[in-house]
């Protein structure tokens, strides 16, 4: 390092020569003058020559002290091996007490890509970490010339370093740099210092300088004021030395002030005769303290003049004002006075400012050339310039006029008239709603122009929540997440920093951050009903939609987009087992639209039960369940069928059945009725059964055939075939009846059933219903027998007296048993868990649904119906392999009562 500092000091002094060379060169051959013009030109450049020579004789004895320190400091490294060690330690230390600001410095016009020092190797990062972790400069407001090296993660001069560019006079010129490190993010300060070289040689305001002194009149010991030159450099190089051209008349004094500008004079030290020489020529040399030194001249036009031998002179010699930078045009800054003790017009003053420094104060300020007041004429700017330096000339109207010197020093006094500014250095957007709190999410800077209590700043954020900030180091602000954020109630911030200075009023700047919110999947699908009931008629069209569910998810994207699916569930088959509800629908996965996969059957199931699950695209997936209970509404879709005689045989009071039927939704039948059969006497009876339900299942039969007034007739709604008057044998051997069957559907359907029915004598029908009397009594079909014999009275009145004692006997066994069904508890009925099983209480009897529990009753003889449910609201579970073992068969009700058994039993789905 130390090696590399010599090699760019020997680089700037070479590059210093250059300049001043040029310079020379330049001044050279614009000055007036040549070989005839004077010999005070040649021996000034005898003397720029002869300094030349001294600054190359201090050059080589530079480089040969560095060559020497070199071989030094190469024996020491070889000789001592704990020096890296000791060093290590020693920038380790400074680096804990440096509380993480790296300090570097670096010549002024370095060449771009001199390399200021090893950044990533000072921060402890390790090889190829500054290009992965994004290492990097942020520059506040103006142009830093320096950036950090990708690969090496080294500090390199980027552009061209020009300390009076940066800094002014401002000594030292620092620089306060900004490091940016990811993953994680951090922030280092850098301060890199800027140190002068000689690169700017003195200048004068003017290369040409008049004077008119009187002669004789002027006393040896006058003084005149002259411009010093400036140089823009600072310290050492900057320290000018004047020298002046030989001449037995003039030299030059110079006053050095620590608190003003230096005041450069050239007295008068023996009496001009203008006779003798009319003009002089002089050369002033400004001389820098650099080495190699460089130098500025002014050529001193003195022209002799006669009369006129009193100059004006001022009250005082240097006037102090002290002015607010807000101060209005026109404002009056001081008046100067001076007097002049000649009479007439050489008494007579004349004011004008003769220099100013900064030279941008020609602008800013007026004088009177009568009352010498000094007023405003712009404004004033204390970040710009903050002091003036009016050197005020008065002159009088003499012939060549006379004239004297003040100067006059304004100060001007910082007024709060700048707002502080605040910058976004970095900014780390969209922030997931489950980061962390502490989380950094942008960095700002914050600085004011003003001085002083006016330029203190204090920040903070609004809104006060989620988002507040940290100080971490002067002027930086880290802004940190205070609270938990969750998007789905704010997706987007917009921040706003304010930032207040000290001053009277405070002067306020804010700056709007907008901080979007990004989604994880932290929302469970959720649908709009827990349970959804669905009503949908039997034989519907396979791929029918039958419902739409929908769930919403919060979230967005991936993590609100919902896909369905059928998760568990089903329904009791007819048979009793289980079916699954995915055999009869299917959901959606993108819309959610219920379909059915078959035809539905009441017949076959009523209820499904099942879960809809929806589940999003999240990581991990989140679900939720819907309840969906799908009811089978019947339709009218199967006609009534007939059943076969309850008894087995023919016979008066049954139907019989022949060996085939005549064909689809007809059958034929035959029965035996007795000669002198009483009106009323029941002959047969029709049974038939619907497997629909409700008014698609009450039947009635009518007498299609024969039509008119004829032997028999047909109830409504019990079927039963009875005489409408005694039987003769008129009426013929045989009768033919054709009886139809119709459920009141819509449309209804029908069933046909042709019943012959044979007339025989009474002897015979007795020997029939002999013969079928077993199978009657186990049936429990009740006969009622019509003896009648020709042959004898008694016979006949013995089969009468009996054939009243069954009836009777019947009759009241049969309003016994209505008795008891009709006030019996209905507990005893429809209690307790259990397979849903077929209900029928008549031949209309009443229907309804049932979500739980139904029992089988069959009182009056035909197919058993389930036309009575009862509504439950609690769903038991489906079914399983133990819950089906658990349950009981369903008890047998009513077991007394006489008739045929239930034909089915169809459980309800649950």
């Amino acid at each position: 390092m130390r090696g590399r500092g010599w090699g760019v000091c020997e680089a700037a002094e070479q590059h210093t020569v250059s300049l001043q060379a040029e310079k020379r060169r330049r001044s050279g051959s614009s000055s007036p003058g040549g070989a005839a013009e004077s010999g005070a030109v040649s021996a000034e450049k005898g003397a720029v020559r002869g300094r030349a020579e001294r600054v190359g004789e201090e050059r080589r004895r530079v480089r040969t002290a560095a060559a020497s320190r070199a071989g030094h400091r190469r024996a020491a490294a070889m000789g001592v091996w704990w020096g890296p060690v000791l060093r290590m330690l020693v920038l380790q230390a400074s680096w804990a007490l440096g509380g993480r600001q790296v300090r570097y410095s670096v010549p002024e016009e370095a060449e771009s890509g001199t390399v200021v020092g090893r950044l990533a190797q000072d921060l402890g990062l390790e090889a190829g970490e500054p290009e992965a972790r994004r290492l990097r400069l942020v520059a506040q407001g103006r142009r830093a010339s320096v950036e950090v090296s990708g690969a090496s993660g080294a500090l390199v001069v980027s552009s061209r370093l020009d300390r009076e560019e940066l800094c002014g006079k401002s000594a030292p010129c620092s620089l306060r740099l900004e490091v940016l490190l990811e993953r994680p993010l951090r922030v280092f300060h850098v301060e890199l210092e800027v140190t002068d070289i000689n690169d700017n040689a003195p200048r004068f305001p003017a290369a040409l300088k008049n004077l008119s002194i009187a002669e004789l009149t002027t006393v040896p010991g006058s003084r005149f004021p002259l411009d010093g030159a400036s140089d823009a450099d600072i310290g050492a190089n900057a320290q000018l030395s004047y020298t002046l051209s030989p001449s037995e008349h003039f030299k030059l004094d110079l006053e050095r002030s620590e608190e003003y500008r230096d005041s450069l004079f050239l007295v008068l030290t023996k009496p001009l005769d203008r006779e003798t020489v009319a003009v002089h020529r002089l050369l002033v040399t400004a001389s820098d303290g650099g080495r190699p030194s460089l130098t500025g001249t002014m050529e001193l036009v003195i022209s002799v003049l006669d009369i006129n031998d009193n100059a004006p002179q001022f009250n005082q010699s240097v006037y102090k004002v002290q002015l607010p930078e807000g101060a209005a045009e026109g404002t009056l800054v001081t008046r100067v006075n001076a007097t002049d003790l000649d009479l007439g017009i050489y008494g007579e003053v004349i004011y004008e400012i003769d220099t100013f420094v900064t030279p941008s104060a020609s602008g800013v300020f007026s004088i009177c050339a009568k009352t010498g007041e000094i007023r405003l004429a712009g404004t004033l700017d204390f970040e710009t310039v903050n002091f003036y330096d009016l050197h005020i000339k008065a002159k009088d109207k003499g012939s060549p006029p006379l004239s004297g010197h003040c100067k006059v020093v304004v100060e001007v006094l910082d007024v709060n008239d700048n707002a502080p500014e605040v910058w976004v250095t970095s900014l780390s957007v969209p922030v997931p709603e489950d980061a962390a709190v502490g989380t950094v999410v942008a960095l700002l800077s914050v600085s004011d122009r003003d001085s002083g209590a006016n330029g203190r700043v204090r920040c903070a954020v609004w809104p006060a929540a989620p988002f507040g900030l940290v100080a971490t180091f002067a002027g930086s602000y880290s802004l940190v997440l205070r609270e938990a954020l969750d998007r789905e109630r704010v997706s987007e911030y917009e921040v706003e920093v304010r930032a207040e200075d000290g001053g009277a009023p405070p002067l306020v700047a804010r700056r709007g951050v907008r901080v979007p919110v990004s989604d994880v999947n932290d929302n469970a699908p959720a649908f709009a009903q827990a349970v959804y009931t669905v009503l949908v008629r039997e034989n519907n069209a396979a791929g029918a939609e039958l419902s739409r569910l929908w769930a919403r998810d919060p979230d967005e994207a991936g993590n609100g987009r919902v896909r369905y699916s059928v998760a568990e569930g089903g329904g009791a088959a007819a048979g009793g087992g289980w079916r699954s509800a995915s055999s009869y629908v299917s959901v959606d996965a993108e819309s959610g639209r219920l379909w059915a996969l078959q035809p539905l059957d009441y017949e076959e199931v009523q209820v499904l039960q099942f879960e809809v699950r929806a589940v999003d695209a999240g990581s991990p997936p989140l679900c939720g369940n819907a309840t969906v209970q799908l009811f089978v509404v019947d339709e009218n879709d199967n006609a009534p069928a007939l059943l076969p005689p309850a008894g087995g045989g023919p016979g008066p009071g049954a139907a019989g059945s022949p060996a085939r039927a005549s064909g689809p939704g007809s059958e034929a039948l035959w029965a035996w009725a007795a000669w002198g059969s009483p009106a009323g006497q029941v002959v047969a009876k029709i049974r038939a059964v619907d497997a629909d339900s409700g008014y698609n299942a009450w039947l009635r039969y009518e007498l299609w055939e024969p039509r008119g007034k004829g032997p028999f007739r047909v109830g409504l709604y019990s079927g039963e075939v009875s005489t409408t008057r005694a039987l003769e044998e008129a009426d013929g051997p045989r009768q033919r009846l054709v009886i139809v069957v119709r459920d009141h559907g819509e449309p209804a359907r029908s069933a046909t059933a042709t019943l012959s029915v044979s007339l025989v004598e009474g002897a015979e029908a007795s020997l029939a219903v002999a013969g079928s009397s077993s199978s009657l009594s186990s049936s429990g079909a009740g006969l009622r027998l019509a003896a009648g014999s020709e042959d004898g009275a008694a016979a006949r009145n013995v089969w009468l007296v009996v054939a009243i004692c069954a009836v009777s006997s019947l009759f009241l066994l049969a309003v016994v048993l209505y008795g008891a069904s009709r006030w019996a508890p209905r507990a005893a009925v429809l209690s307790g868990p259990g397979p849903a099983t077929l209900v029928c209480a008549s031949e209309v009897g009443s229907w309804s649904y049932s979500q739980r529990q139904s029992r089988s009753l069959c009182v009056a003889d035909g197919a058993g119906k389930s036309d009575l449910m009862v509504f439950s609201p609690n769903f038991p579970p489906p079914p399983g392999p133990a819950a089906k073992e658990a349950q009981p068969e369903p008890p047998t009700l009513l077991d007394t009562v006489s008739g045929p058994p239930c034909l089915a039993s169809r459980p309800l789905s649950r």
